[in-house]
């Protein structure tokens, strides 16, 4: 036991081995519904999409780059199309596991000093790309338990209708409740390009998204002639 333990909290098996205890503590969370599978800021299809808290038109850019900057490094690793939780996960757990089993093997043989320290390196080096091949390895059937969803975005309101909710709407300010097609409402900027007429309460068209002031344009819209 005591040797087990020296393999553990020795290099390079203790770089994984606190980063395994929360793993483990993570999935732990997760039976007792105490986590998402997903990860924070995940909406599984049958989620419930309040109009204060949820629904696209929360999704800051700030949360939307982050997604997208997470997506693209699973991407461009060959592990997308997991939640990287379980991406993750893996990859952890199979880091810990190689980097144990090549120091036990060091340690059985009985290496020493400089050459036992370039080991050492080269059995990191080895227990990450292991690891990163065991797990691209399993993330491919595991994808079909993962169908691909996309995420909400602020576009997805373009072409609704909306509610205007200020008692007019100029180049630089207005807002207007929208309805997605969920069920779910939210209230958002918009703007105009014209000098139209939007009193409180009256119909617009939310026909573009203004990423760089996250504004909507919206035109006038009679329900009475379509």
């Amino acid at each position: 036991m005591g040797e087990f333990t020296g393999v553990v909290l020795g290099f390079p098996t203790v770089l994984f081995s606190g980063a395994l205890v929360v793993v483990v503590g993570f999935w732990g969370l997760v039976l007792v519904g105490g986590a998402d599978a997903h990860g924070p800021g995940h909406h599984g299809a049958g989620g419930h999409h309040g109009p204060a808290h949820h629904g696209p038109a929360s999704h800051g850019p700030g949360r939307d780059h982050e997604a997208q900057r997470e997506t693209g490094l699973l991407a461009s690793a060959g592990l997308d199309g997991v939640p990287v939780t379980v991406v993750c996960s893996l990859l952890i757990a199979f880091a810990w596991f190689l980097s144990l089993a090549g120091s036990a093997a060091l340690d059985g043989a009985g290496v020493h000093g400089v050459p036992r320290a370039l080991l050492d390196c080269a059995v990191l080096i080895g227990a990450l790309v292991g690891s990163w091949s065991v797990t691209w390895v399993l993330v491919h059937p595991l994808r079909r338990l993962f169908p691909h969803e996309r995420a909400p975005s602020r576009e997805d309101f373009v072409g609704l209708l909306c509610t205007i909710r200020t008692g007019r709407v100029t180049s630089g300010f207005g807002q207007a409740e929208v309805t997605a097609d969920d069920g779910s409402t939210a209230v958002v900027q918009v703007r105009q390009s014209g000098a139209d007429t939007f009193p409180a309460g009256s119909t617009g068209l939310l026909y573009a998204f203004e990423p760089d002031g996250e504004f909507f344009w919206v035109a006038p819209f009679d329900p009475s002639v379509t």
